[in-house]
């Protein structure tokens, strides 16, 4: 549309010059322009904007919140603020055109481009011309500005489309799979509401929080409901379990939820950071959100279920509801709201009589999915039990991990089945290991058909390897019914083949050649269901057959019987006269090109015809796009069958993954036992240490014995670096992985179903939520004492070292008690304060004092007095109590000055000298009082032969 000086397009300009703040560049100079004469003005539009620029600014009105790539030709445009960004970003030339900064992309690499943009964290808007230069020319409007529309948008969670797609020899037999499917992790869009309303018993702090997590690259929902306190401990878990690339909040929120979120966002790098999406408070109140959901459930769902699919919806907490809602119209911006139509495939996240209670502080202490160091996988519990060889597996791996089971028939038929994997001898599992090799990202493909976003290439590639697997499973059938015993293995592979059975008929719909070309006019082989596309082409066809008939006249008009048509750079049905015979040319072709030897023309009828060929293959394009899209929706009915059929295969991947981990060295298969509070381990080893360690390093073996019937607390001393958090964390991971259905690095075990491991270790403080070190140690303590019961392990590590000794130990020894006395949880104590370990005498049957073992070098010591002790450290837990903790030691370790290291150890030995005469003296006045107690009774001149220094402290009492 062209922009005349109207009433209309100075309205429009005026109203453009409010949004041009974020435009930098571009807002000087159109400050610049409006001192100038007209002589500036552009001509045509009468208007200090060129209609491309105030095309764009229409659009950047309705997405200011996202960098837009406008398609001009053969690149892709970025104007004003955008155009920076993009220098920026993409390292790429930035430079004033007209009234805006400019930058520029090529076409075929707007996937690597978006993919950089959207990494940074960026909303990012593909803007393409809907107009061809025929069908353009053929219409009313064939002076004016192509007309442009946005055809997709990017972010973190919903990066999924054509555009995105690396489809240069994406079906290349030498292409590594890896190339094609390098989106492994989840990429999961989590929006979060809080209700602080009618809470009873609500302390300060305290609201329900409602989930809803997305992940539109998979198909997979997950909600949530639950209460949380003050520290907001809950939210985290969930946080750090989903690792969301990007969360939906409301405008204004808690302040100690943002106070949560602000420390999640900061701990990572800027490429690696959530990317926050606020929206308006409306979208989270829950008569709006009621009216929304109720609306998309009865209108917009496709079939008749939707009023049965809303009642599922309207059954769920309030705040789920209004995160639901919130998601619908985020979701609705992409075109991705099509994987909320279906409720009953939305899971929750949080059950606790189905999975053991791992919470967010556990996750990081254990190191779960990742290490504390460098907060990538490796090193993490979750790398050591990865042999995946798909995409899909490795994403339902780590469900597993962070979701171990409770229920005791569950993992009993995972170790079942990696039992049978790891002993059987048939070739069977060989086979089918070998089918898992090389997959694609079939899901993720999946997904990308089911939202109508693949090209033909990713189309036929996810279609083709389907129809392979199904093949491959359905011949080994015989040899799984005979060969492979266990259940869930059985049960998994046997359903493949049938669930996977409608595929084959889309395969062969498909014209391969086509579809790996992306050429959507030739992609299906039979017209017969494509009555639209086939009218086109008959059409055509008779065009091209006037323009054959034709050439007859053309050979009698030249007078030349031989004569052909002839295309030359792109222009077809060329006649090619030489120059010789210019002459027989009639006066009204028209010459097209020539060269020295020869002149090209076109008679007036090809010209005509030529148009109209042009304009119906242009339409035929459109006609194939729109058929295409009905194609995708024709196959998307089996979505849910193939989405389970590809689940099933992720179990296998997951379930040979683990069988891989119980081939290493000494792993045993746990009993894991339903009834029995206990957790027995022989000779057990840390599994990622071990693993580190690889052959050359042996990590020293412990035994462990706790339980519920009777020793189940262990107070574990001794000197710092001699291996106790080692210790404590190998107990829980073992356990951890008992209940996952893994092998273990023992030589026996034996664990009780554990509903949940609690941990309090570490020293860290948190100044985005605004709490010490100490107060960071004692709010994960506050959560674990409320949390826990008599079927949980707990594992506190050095509690009440935060503050000072005295007040240190009272913690430790009061905390530790309540965990002896009225939780009765299976506990592993570590400790530096000797007082705690006099909790053994109090509860003999149910606390034991260890320690971790170590030599001293006696003969070192004896020599320098003043220097620190030289330590063996043995690694091996023992019982009894350590006297000491041997920390100059490690200072020595370290590389503390040497002249520091001897000061230090003077004045240990000057204050333990102090502490030891004053606690003879409290033994010798413990010992008097005990001699006072016959006399109390008497008359106080009695007392008199004692001397008063040893009976004052008890004056008062008698």
């Amino acid at each position: 549309m062209l922009f005349q000086k109207t009433e209309s397009t100075t309205l429009l300009t005026e109203e453009l010059r409010c949004d041009l703040s974020q435009f930098s560049a571009s807002f000087k100079s159109y400050e610049n322009t409006q001192n100038t004469s007209d002589t500036n003005l552009n001509k045509r539009t009468k208007s200090i904007y060129t209609p491309l620029e105030l095309q764009f600014l229409e659009m950047k009105k309705q997405h200011k919140d996202a960098v837009l790539c406008v398609e001009c030709g053969y690149k892709y445009r970025f104007f004003g603020e955008d155009a920076e960004i993009a220098a920026k970003e993409l390292n790429i030339y930035c430079h004033q055109d007209h009234n805006f900064m400019t930058a520029s992309i090529p076409s075929h690499r707007l996937f690597v481009h978006v993919r950089r943009l959207v990494a940074k964290g960026y909303k990012v808007g593909v803007i393409k011309q809907m107009e061809t230069a025929a069908l353009k020319a053929a219409g009313e409007n064939k002076s004016s500005l192509f007309s442009r529309k946005l055809t997709a948008l990017y972010t973190k969670s919903t990066l999924i489309g054509e555009d995105i797609l690396f489809q240069i020899n994406l079906l290349d037999d030498s292409l590594d799979v890896e190339d094609v499917t390098t989106d492994v992790p989840d990429n999961y869009l989590l929006c979060i509401c809080e209700n602080g309303e009618n809470l009873k018993g609500r302390k300060k702090g305290d609201i329900v929080i409602g989930i809803m997590a997305v992940q539109p690259t998979t198909g997979e929902v997950i909600f949530d409901s639950f209460r949380d306190c003050a520290s907001r401990s809950e939210l985290e878990s969930r946080v750090l379990r989903l690792q969301p690339v990007e969360i939906i909040l409301p405008s204004s929120l808690s302040d100690q939820s943002e106070k949560l979120i602000n420390s999640i966002t900061s701990m990572r790098l800027r490429d690696d950071r959530i990317r926050i999406e606020k929206m308006e408070n409306l979208h989270f109140e829950y008569s709006h959100a009621f009216q929304l959901i109720t609306d998309f459930y009865t209108k917009e769902v496709p079939d008749t279920t939707g009023p049965q699919k809303l009642s599922v919806i309207l059954s769920l907490d309030k705040p789920v509801i209004c995160s639901l809602a919130a998601v619908v119209t985020y979701l609705k911006e992409f075109n991705l709201e099509k994987m909320l139509y279906n409720p009953s495939n939305f899971k929750q996240l949080s059950s606790e009589t189905e999975y053991m209670t791992i919470n967010g502080t556990t996750m990081k202490n254990l190191e779960i999915i990742q290490n504390q160091t460098d907060m990538k996988t490796k090193g993490s519990l979750l790398w050591v039990l990865d042999h995946t060889k798909t995409s899909f597996g490795r994403r339902r791996l780590k469900k597993w991990v962070t979701q171990p089971l409770m229920k005791c028939s569950e993992i009993n038929a995972r170790l079942d089945a990696v039992s049978e994997i790891l002993l059987s001898e048939s070739s069977v599992f060989g086979q089918i290991r070998n089918l898992l090799c090389k997959l694609p990202d079939i899901e993720r493909g999946l997904c990308s058909v089911f939202h109508k976003k693949c090209s033909t290439q990713e189309f036929f590639l996810i279609v083709s390897t389907l129809a392979r697997l199904d093949l491959e499973v359905q011949a080994l059938v015989p040899v799984i019914h005979s060969h492979v015993k266990t259940s869930l293995l059985q049960n998994s592979l046997l359903e493949i083949p049938e669930l996977l059975s409608p595929v084959k008929h889309y395969l062969k719909i498909l014209n391969e050649e086509a579809a790996k070309t992306g050429d959507k006019t030739q992609l299906f082989k039979d017209l017969t269901d494509f009555p639209v596309i086939r009218k086109k082409k008959e059409e055509i066809l008779d065009v091209l057959s006037k323009i054959q008939l034709h050439l007859l006249d053309i050979r009698k008009q030249i007078k030349n019987p031989s004569a052909e048509y002839v295309t030359v750079s792109g222009q077809e049905f060329l006649v090619e006269v030489k120059n010789s015979h210019k002459s027989s040319v009639p006066s009204d072709w028209v010459m097209v090109s020539s060269t020295k030897a020869v002149s090209r023309f076109h008679s007036p009828f090809i010209i005509e015809n030529y148009r109209h060929l042009n304009q119906l293959r242009e339409q035929l394009v459109l006609d194939c796009s729109a058929e295409w899209l009905r194609f995708l929706d024709h196959f998307s009915e089996h979505y849910h069958r193939v989405s389970k059929a590809i689940g099933h295969l992720a179990t296998v991947d997951c379930l040979f993954s683990l069988a891989q981990v119980a081939k290493q060295g000494d792993y045993c298969r746990p009993t894991v036992q339903d009834n029995q509070r206990e957790i027995i381990i022989k000779n057990g080893r840390h599994p990622v240490i071990d693993a580190l360690l690889g052959e050359q390093d042996q990590y020293v073996p412990n035994t462990t014995n706790l339980s519920g019937n009777g020793e189940r607390v262990m107070i574990i001393t001794g000197p710092n670096m001699g291996g106790k958090s080692s210790y404590i964390k190998q107990v829980a991971l073992i356990t951890v992985m008992a209940q996952i259905g893994s092998y273990v690095p023992a030589e026996e075990a034996t664990i009780g179903v554990v509903d949940g491991i609690f941990t309090r270790m570490g020293a860290a403080d948190n100044i985005y939520k605004g709490r010490s070190t100490f107060m960071e140690e004692l709010t994960d303590t506050a959560e674990i004492i409320r949390k826990a019961t008599s079927r949980s392990l707990v594992i506190l590590d050095e509690l009440g070292r935060g503050t000072s000794t005295h007040d240190g130990i009272a913690i430790a020894y009061a905390t530790l008690e309540h965990f002896i006395r009225d939780v009765e949880s299976l506990t592993l104590f570590v400790t530096h304060y000797p007082s705690v370990c006099e909790l053994e005498k109090v509860y003999p049957d149910k606390v034991g004092n260890y320690h971790m073992a170590f030599l001293v070098n006696e003969e070192e010591s004896a020599e320098q007095k003043e220097s620190p002790e030289f330590i063996t450290f043995l690694y091996q837990i023992t019982k009894g109590v350590s006297a000491r903790s041997y920390g100059l030691n490690v200072a020595k370790l370290a590389d503390i000055p040497e002249e520091i290291l001897k000061k230090a150890a003077h004045k240990s030995k000057e204050l333990e000298g102090i502490v030891n005469m004053k606690r003879s003296e409290r033994l010798t006045v413990r010992a008097t009082s005990d001699i006072l107690l016959p006399f109390k009774k008497e008359t106080k001149t009695k007392l008199t032969k004692i001397p008063r220094k040893w009976w004052y402290p008890f004056e008062s009492k008698l």
